[in-house]
């Protein structure tokens, strides 16, 4: 099998709530995803999403995917996508960094190898670990009695767990905590997740001003050195997101005790391969992952169902239903939420198949 040609679309997605604000005043009203469309010489195709959120998240934006696609996918022409190693050498060769550009061609390759051996990507990725896995819900940052509601309309919906946006002014954040953790039941879960937003000293009191509550702490820095220094200083259970990007803060991060829980995000690390090899790691030292991405749709959100479906229930802290947030469907056979809960397809590859007129024209088509 051979790669003969890969097409790139980009899909505007707006949001049901009209708005998602994050730390440091960052929102974001329509996501910018990119789908990758790779053709071989047996017919067989296979896709991938991937959609950074915004430019001030992480080193990473929507315009920079299909920048790299440009310098990738020529490289990748006439190459065996089922050899997905081979694969991610060529490209890691052919372009240094930029792992969220390389995600969808790898995202890709693995769809592939699925349809051609007939089997689920969960299958591929270790096999079905449960049928079907928690949810949680970001809660976008506004003021704390509005985010107080909104928990509540979601805990309607069968979620549990719930990822609160803080991150802004630690008066108004101590509040935001307070109010929503008021509104839950004793067994809910709530992350109150700073993306980076806080310098140490803001961190330091909040954790200390909320220490009674049960509350995740998730990223309170934007540095490694910074979280780990208000890890020392609270006893409540941290989540490290934006500084694990790749196996290596992984494997620091564990040796040195930095954190109970990661967020691996799927584009972030480079896409599945090294999403799985992250998995793996997390899994074998114990410690459990919210399984995700930065953003995205339909494809994104059943990329997230596979690897998910494929990790240990005890090891799954929770993962992401984008395709919920969003007003805009782009592919068919995606996961839909069943109370608080998404399960993977059992049909061969991601089981998901493009909608043509979601997607539109290519922006961009490489032979």
């Amino acid at each position: 099998m051979k790669i003969t040609a890969i097409t790139v679309y980009q899909v505007d997605l707006p949001l049901k709530e009209g708005r998602y604000s994050w730390s440091n005043g960052n929102f974001i009203e329509v996501f910018d995803s990119t789908v990758v469309e790779i053709e071989t010489d047996t017919g067989l195709v296979g896709h991938a999403e991937c959609c950074p959120l915004g430019s001030a998240y992480l080193p990473s934006f929507a315009r920079g995917v299909r920048a790299g696609l440009a310098e990738l996918a020529p490289h990748l022409i006439g190459r065996d996508p089922r050899n997905i190693g081979e694969i991610n050498r060529v490209m890691d060769a052919a372009l240094r960094g930029h792992p969220y550009a390389k995600a969808p061609l790898d995202i890709a390759c693995w769809d592939l190898l699925g349809k051609a051996t007939g089997q689920p990507v969960y299958t591929l990725l270790g096999g079905a670990a449960q049928e079907d896995v928690v949810l949680y819900r970001a809660i976008s940052q506004e003021a704390p009695d509005v985010m107080a509601r909104k928990i509540e309309g979601y805990s309607a919906e069968g979620y549990t767990k719930f990822q609160l946006k803080v991150g802004g002014d630690a008066n108004d954040d101590i509040a935001r905590i307070r109010a929503t953790r008021s509104v839950l039941k004793t067994s809910d879960l709530l992350v109150a997740d700073a993306n980076t937003g806080w310098t140490r000293h803001e961190a330091a009191r909040v954790v200390s001003a909320v220490s009674d509550l049960d509350v995740y702490i998730e990223q309170p820095c934007l540095t490694y050195e910074e979280c780990t220094s208000i890890r020392r200083r609270t006893a409540l259970p941290f989540v490290l997101d934006e500084v694990i990007d790749d196996t290596s803060t992984l494997v620091r991060a564990l040796s040195e005790d930095a954190m109970d829980c990661i967020n691996l995000k799927i584009s972030k690390v480079g896409g599945l391969t090294k999403a799985k090899l992250m998995r793996d790691l997390c899994v074998a030292q114990g410690i459990p992952m919210t399984i995700e991405d930065t953003w995205g749709g339909d494809i994104v959100t059943a990329t997230i169902a596979h690897l998910a479906r494929s990790t240990p229930a005890e090891f799954t802290f929770s993962a992401t239903d984008f395709n919920s947030y969003g007003t805009v469907d782009i592919a068919e056979g995606a996961p839909v939420r069943v109370d608080g809960r998404m399960t993977a397809s059992d049909k061969p590859g991601l089981g998901i198949t493009p909608i043509a007129a979601a997607l539109g024209a290519p922006v961009a088509r490489y032979v």
